[in-house]
């Protein structure tokens, strides 16, 4: 999952960051402290993207939230879709575009989260 990887390596950094800006702020000017406000507010904000991504080959494209449901078909690296719905460590998923696998888009069903990873919005 090389976006959720990227944000564990990030959020320790901008929280370094901060807390330099508040070390500095007190010292100098007021314009440094604020920065470490905006900066948190960015990163607590809940990623609302809808779009996943299968980041595995094989994965199970299932016809309910479980292993004990029949798998409809399979998923591989990049196959992709945007969310429906979700249940627990599961998500629903309709399709975006044709399965590597031959799945029609549009096909829906459900995927395991550690398979898939969830598209980040860019900030700007």
């Amino acid at each position: 999952m090389p976006a959720l990887s990227m944000l564990r390596r990030t959020v320790p950094a901008v929280a370094l960051a901060a807390t330099a800006a508040l070390t500095l702020g007190a010292a100098g000017s007021s314009a440094s402290a604020a920065v470490p406000t905006a900066v948190s507010t960015r990163v607590a904000t809940a990623n609302s993207c809808p779009t996943w991504t299968v980041m595995h080959n094989g994965v199970n494209f299932r016809t309910g939230p479980s292993t004990s449901y029949r798998s409809i078909g399979l998923l591989y690296k990049w196959d992709y879709g945007t969310k429906v719905a979700g249940s627990g460590s599961w998500v629903k998923l309709r399709l975006s575009e044709r399965s590597k696998s031959g799945l029609k888009k549009g096909t829906t069903a459900w995927v395991h989260k550690k398979y898939a990873s969830q598209c980040v919005y860019m900030q700007h």
